[in-house]
């Protein structure tokens, strides 16, 4: 009779020392769980960052690029390079540098441009080759004004910075 008692005893210890083991085992299986989630969700937020990050890289590159290939004497160049290839460059009624400053490690020249007589397509062109063309240009002011001979045509005064290095 104590050998059946003792082998129950036994065998309820067994049973109770697995059903321990299991509840420890799913704690720690939830917790992992948890773990777990917490990371996917940090690494889609790693994801996003790399994104931005690699978009600030690309533009911080594209104007490296573009401060590196500044080739011109000053803004006057510039802007004989901006107007030239348009073909509009007898619509430039004035080119008249402004302001010369120093910025840190770059050199920043501005210049007043009064162009006269231009339709809206021709505008846009001026604007798209300025952004895109290969060195550092800043459109500052732009004033735009309908031809008094022919108000399809516009009078437009600009100011444009060339920023390059010393």
């Amino acid at each position: 009779m104590k050998r059946e008692v003792g082998v129950r005893l036994l065998t309820v210890s067994v049973f109770l020392f697995f059903l321990a083991l299991n509840v420890f085992a799913i704690n720690f299986s939830s917790s992992l769980k948890n773990d777990l989630k917490n990371l996917k969700v940090r690494h889609e937020e790693m994801l996003l960052l790399k994104e931005e990050f690699s978009s600030l890289k690309n533009r911080i590159d594209a104007v490296e690029k573009k401060k590196s290939l500044t080739n011109v004497e000053g803004v006057v160049g510039a802007v004989d390079e901006i107007f030239q290839p348009l073909s509009i460059k007898e619509k430039v009624k004035l080119v008249k540098p402004t302001a010369r400053r120093e910025v840190g490690d770059a050199v920043e020249e501005e210049a007043e441009v009064h162009v006269e007589k231009v339709d809206m397509n021709e505008l846009v062109n001026i604007f798209y080759k300025i952004e895109n063309v290969p060195m550092l240009l800043s459109l500052r002011k732009t004033n735009i004004r309908i031809s008094f001979e022919n108000p399809k045509l516009l009078n437009v005064t600009m100011t444009i910075a060339l920023i390059k290095a010393k």
